[in-house]
């Protein structure tokens, strides 16, 4: 399941769109293979015969589908969304659940990771954010150092956007002195 466009607003743009770093799907895949190994195994070695194949294979399909399937839809199915005017966090399979915030609400942008998620180049990215939910978390973000350092310029150039400046008071006096010259 892609992200929806249609939540976006008339002007906004998407700048960059990530699901959790790919880390989060080793344990699953570790799994994967050691269900099929274990099945094949069974089948090869143990002389159970066909019913004994069918049912070792009944439940590596069950086992890869919980331990599996599932981890990998719910990691496709989380979106970590940067625009031009907020960061978009929606996550869930059946039930989904989001958060929203707008880059004016942003105070701080910082990043942690350990050696091992610094070797597989993600980590940890914390927004904090003016209002009563203050910092968000999130977890195994590709390139968290690049990913943060894009954010802080998103904000950047959104309270650019929204500072009234020495451009803008000269281009008002320009404009009132021509309205007065009319």
């Amino acid at each position: 399941m892609g992200f929806p466009e249609s939540v976006l607003t008339k002007d906004e743009q998407v700048v960059l769109h990530l699901h959790p770093h790919w880390k989060a799907l080793f344990l699953p895949v570790l799994w994967f293979v050691l269900t099929a190994a274990a099945v094949v195994a069974i089948s090869l070695f143990t002389g159970v015969g066909m019913i004994g194949t069918l049912i070792a294979a009944g439940v590596g399909l069950v086992i890869v589908l919980v331990v599996t399937v599932w981890p990998w839809i719910k990691w496709k199915t989380t979106h970590y969304v940067f625009t031009n005017e907020r960061v978009i966090m929606r996550s869930g399979v059946f039930s989904r659940s989001g958060r929203d915030i707008p880059l004016g609400r942003v105070n701080d942008v910082s990043f942690s990771h350990s050696l091992f998620e610094r070797m597989l180049g993600c980590g940890t990215l914390t927004i904090e954010s003016a209002g009563e939910r203050g910092q968000v978390q999130l977890t195994d973000i590709p390139q968290v150092e690049k990913t943060q350092s894009m954010l802080y310029e998103l904000v950047d150039a959104d309270r650019q956007k929204h500072t009234f400046g020495d451009d803008d008071r000269q281009a008002l006096v320009d404009e009132i002195k021509n309205d007065a010259a009319s």
